[in-house]
Formats: C-alpha cells, sequence, structure tokens
C-alpha cells in the first residue's frame, strides 16, 4: 500500500472523430496513439464510460496484451484511469502480456465486468506498426455493435478524462497490489497473475492431456514444430506443448515475444510463417503450426509441408468432434462458419444432421450463438477456429484439437484430409482482388468449372451464393 491517498484528478480533453471501433476494436498506427494528444485517454474513458456507473464501481476488469510496442505504456494509462472511474480491482497478465484467449479465460473464470486487449492482430508491430484495443464484455467476447457504438458515440463528445496520475504499478511481480484513493472507501486493487495457468488449466478440462502426452513424447511419438511468431503465444506453448507435454524444447521457435515481432507481421500464413515453412519441407516433422500475434490465429501444415486451409481445417474438427473428450460431455449444439468461408463445413454439417450457421465476418457474431446454446464448433476462412470454451477464437486450442484427432486415427496430417476429402468432396477457396478481371460477373460457377483437379500449394476456391466473393485480408 502505498503512503497516502492518491489524488483522482479530471483533466478537459477534445474529442477525435476516428475512433470508431470495428469488429476486432480500435486499430491505428502507433504514432496516432504517441502524437495525438491524449488520443489513448480519450477511448479508454469512452469505454468506461460506457458502462454505467453503478455496474463499474467496484466491479473486476481485466487487462492483457500482445506484447507489442506501446503496450506498457498503454497499460500505464489504462490502471491509472480504471483507479479514476471507479473499477475496484484490475487483473492483469505479468509484463501486461496475455493471449486473447487467454483474457476471455479470464474474464469468465473472475466474473469480470469485461476486459481490455491490446493487440492489432496479425498486424505489424513496432514503433511504425500498429497497434490495438478492444473491450470485450461480461461474456469474454468482443463487445456487440450497441456497445461499440456508444463508445464511439461518447469519444465524439468527449470533454474530460478522469485519471490518477500518481499510480504506478509493479508488472512484473506476481501477486496483489493495493493503493488508496482520495474519496474512495476501498482501496483499489491490482492482481498481477500467471497469464499461462488459468488458460492451461482450461485446456486441460477439454482434451486428454494423458493421450497427447504419449502421441507428442511417448514410444511411437510424432514429431512436430511450432512457431509463435514472437508472438504473446510463445510462453504458452513452451508450458504446455514442452514442459507438460513433453515435446522437445526445439520443438518450439520464435517463443521470446518481441514489441516488433522480429520485423514480420506475426500473421500465420504460408507468406509470413516462412520458418515454419522451411522447417517442414524436408520432412523431419510430422506436424506444424503457427499463431498470430495474440495467439487466436493459427496455421495447420502437414508434413512436407502440406497445408490445411483454414475452411477444410475446421471442417476436419467438425467431422472428428468426439475425438475431443470435452464434447463427448456437452455434445454438440451447432456448427458456424462466416460467409466469406468455403462450405466444407456445411457438408459435414449436413451428414452428421447438426445445424449449421452462416454468420456475417466477426468473432462477435459467433459469441451470440453461443451465448444463446446454439453453436459449438465455428470457424473463418482467416484462420480462426474455435470452441465454445471461451469467446474467442483460439489458435492454441486448433492445434491441441488436431492433435487429439491424430492421437485417435494415428493418421497423418494429409491422410486425414485426402480421406475427409474423398468423403466429401473438396471445396476450392480463394482470396484476391480483381474479380471483374477474372471472371464475367454472371456467376461464380462459370469460374469453379476453370479450376484445376490440384491447384498449387495454398490455392484454395469456394463458389458463394450469386456472384463470387473474393476478399483481401489487410
Amino acid at each position: 500500500m502505498e503512503n497516502g491517498p492518491l489524488q483522482v484528478l479530471t483533466f478537459p480533453t477534445a474529442p477525435y472523430p476516428d475512433q470508431r471501433p470495428g469488429t476486432s476494436g480500435l486499430r491505428k498506427k502507433v504514432y496516432v496513439f504517441q502524437s495525438k494528444r491524449n488520443y489513448l485517454h480519450n477511448f479508454i474513458q469512452s469505454i468506461f464510460s460506457s458502462i454505467d456507473l453503478p455496474d463499474r464501481q467496484g466491479a473486476t476488469l481485466v487487462v492483457g496484451g500482445d506484447g507489442r510496442f506501446f503496450n506498457r505504456p498503454a497499460i500505464g494509462v489504462i490502471v491509472q484511469m480504471a483507479a479514476a472511474n471507479g473499477i475496484g480491482r484490475l487483473i492483469i497478465g505479468r509484463h501486461g502480456m496475455m493471449s486473447t484467449p487467454a483474457v476471455s479465460c479470464v474474464i469468465r473464470k473472475y466474473k469480470a465486468i469485461g476486459g481490455i486487449i491490446l493487440t492489432a492482430s496479425h498486424n505489424p508491430g513496432g514503433p511504425n506498426g500498429d497497434f490495438g484495443i478492444k473491450f470485450n464484455t461480461a461474456s469474454g467476447g468482443p463487445a456487440k455493435e450497441e456497445v461499440t457504438s456508444k463508445i464511439y458515440q461518447l469519444s465524439r463528445t468527449i470533454e474530460e478524462f478522469a485519471i490518477c496520475p500518481g499510480l504506478h504499478l509493479d508488472l512484473k511481480t506476481l501477486g496483489k497490489q493495493a493503493f488508496d484513493l482520495e474519496n474512495k472507501f476501498k482501496p483499489f486493487t491490482v492482481e498481477i497473475v500467471d497469464p499461462v495457468e488459468s488458460y492451461a488449466n482450461l485446456l486441460r478440462n477439454i482434451f486428454d492431456f494423458a493421450a497427447l502426452k504419449e502421441l507428442l513424447s511417448g514410444k511411437n511419438h510424432i514429431r512436430i514444430r511450432l512457431d509463435a511468431m514472437h508472438g504473446v503465444l510463445g510462453p504458452y506453448v513452451k508450458r504446455i506443448l514442452c514442459e507438460e507435454l513433453g515435446c522437445p524444447a526445439n520443438s518450439a521457435i520464435n517463443c521470446v515475444p518481441l514489441e516488433d515481432f522480429g520485423g514480420q507481421p506475426p500473421d500465420p500464413n504460408l507468406m509470413y510463417a516462412t520458418d515454419l515453412v522451411d522447417s517442414m519441407r524436408d520432412g523431419q516433422y510430422d506436424f506444424g503450426a503457427a499463431f498470430d500475434g495474440d495467439g487466436d490465429r493459427n496455421m495447420i501444415l502437414g508434413k512436407h509441408g502440406f497445408f490445411v486451409t483454414p475452411s477444410d481445417s475446421v471442417a476436419v474438427v467438425a467431422d472428428n468432434i468426439f475425438c475431443i473428450p470435452y464434447f463427448q460431455h456437452t455434445g454438440v449444439r451447432g456448427f458456424a462458419r462466416s460467409m466469406p468461408t468455403s462450405t466444407a463445413l456445411d457438408r459435414v454439417a449436413k451428414a452428421t444432421k447438426i445445424e449449421l450457421h452462416e454468420t456475417p465476418t466477426g468473432w462477435r457474431f459467433f459469441g451470440n450463438l453461443m451465448d444463446a446454446g446454439m453453436l459449438s464448433l465455428c470457424g473463418e476462412e482467416s484462420f480462426g477456429t474455435g470452441g465454445d470454451h471461451i469467446r474467442e477464437k483460439d489458435g492454441l486450442w486448433a492445434v491441441l484439437a488436431w492433435l487429439s484427432i491424430i492421437a485417435t486415427r494415428r493418421q497423418s496430417v494429409e491422410d486425414i484430409l485426402r480421406e475427409h476429402w474423398l468423403k466429401y468432396g473438396r471445396n476450392y477457396f480463394t482470396r484476391g482482388c480483381g474479380l471483374s478481371s477474372l471472371m464475367a460477373p454472371e456467376s461464380s460457377t462459370d469460374w469453379v468449372g476453370q479450376v484445376p483437379r490440384e491447384p498449387p500449394l495454398g490455392s484454395t476456391l469456394t463458389a458463394m451464393k450469386g456472384n463470387s466473393y473474393l476478399k483481401r485480408r489487410r
């Protein structure tokens, strides 16, 4: 406890017109947050003001980030403003780091009012890169549109913000820190937690860790390669896959989180996860995976770099869903995919007579279905897969799901996928732009008919209803 109560101050400010959160929060270049006066403060105050005062008084809030540049200064401001705005308790990952799936897990575990996640996902980091702020609500999922709209409207009319500038936090030491504030009856408390443990414990209750350990370190174990791309998931991979499940330490690469992600976008695809792709080519590894900066996206590779498209990945998990003990106990309430994602999942849903939902792009739409008890497994073409254990996509969960399938079937990634294609047919999907230069606009089926029998590695194509849908991810 610091000596003497700390002052809570209010400062005047002026609004900015460009603080509308998207489905993934507010994302801007780092220099915007650094150079525009009170830009960060305005948005954080708008988040707090969007929560009714009685609801936030004494409430618990979770804070974590992917470790990118500007993460720690931003957390310092958030802590000072949370104290001034009546939040009673903050739970923060050590060093200010916590994966997006872990934040969702901790929100739900501690029944927090929500969480603030500092990430720009797969976008570049560093001083010249991107920074983002996302607000998740009590469900553990991204804020719904009515909440983000309220935050935006408040940001357009903000006149002042409250802050406790004398409050300084130790992010390195695990445990509780308490602070007396002026005119507050109870101390403001901050708990610095191990960012891995709560999430790891959740995974232990979903998967058969004994079977996974046998697969990864037993007599006839497979060899795997995991690339954290210098994002937040490195310590999770080391702790869970290496220390607990017995993978050799050199199975995990790029596991030291860096503020600039080593100079490359932390985007788990064939273009940017080159360290993983190159190491898989010679066939010494049976399974490979890469993760993005905040740990919610994943890419799956088989031996010799056999690429599993995200659309196929969720379909294979759906077809083998009872290889995961969690679903043996809960049953399966439904499947879902985003509209741009191929219809591979639809074929599994039809065959298994499980309801299939098609949603707009944005994980919050999956969360709505989960909260309504209508969804168990979902995925999107942008390398996101997840279940109803949390309300975010979950890269490490997807990898353990695939390993659970391999442990049960004792087949390679390629054999599992080729059998899947024989059973259901193969859907092709591509991302790109310039649709008019590729085909006549009348129908997508004309284009599909031109697809070769074996497209290049990494190429996929799907037909959508009506005109074909092509998308370039920014």
